[in-house]
């Protein structure tokens, strides 16, 4: 069974439509799936984090790890941090090549092309 969803922020979260999708992870957090965001970014200053932290169990940014998308060992550090085995996630990317990378470390990979068919998706793996 999926218990945890990781999430990209640029491409993701900037989608024009992404409230929804801050609306699903908040509810999906409130009903015991594990949340984190997976980033390529160098890090965030403290106010943006305590933003995301309202949604996310987890904020991994590569700058901060040492590694960074499409390297497996990102992905691990996210299903770790929100103590999950990598089997357990799905991971959220609008680049093709970074969904492979965390189906290589073993998750389900959503390739996001729009706020609606990324919702479905999850709607479906999280039934």
């Amino acid at each position: 069974m999926l218990k945890g969803l990781l999430v990209d922020y640029a491409g993701v979260l900037t989608d024009p439509d992404a409230g929804l999708l801050y609306e699903y992870l908040r509810d999906a957090r409130a009903n015991g799936t594990r949340t984190a965001l997976v980033s390529n970014a160098p890090g965030a200053a403290p106010g943006v984090k305590t933003e995301l932290s309202q949604y996310f169990d987890a904020l991994v940014f590569s700058g901060e790890v040492g590694v960074a998308k499409p390297d497996r060992e990102i992905y691990l550090v996210a299903a770790e941090r929100i103590g999950l085995a990598a089997p357990r996630c799905v991971f959220v990317d609008d680049a093709e090549r970074n969904v492979r990378g965390a189906v290589a470390a073993g998750m389900v990979g959503v390739h996001h092309r729009s706020i609606a068919d990324t919702l479905d998706e999850l709607a479906a793996l999280f039934s």
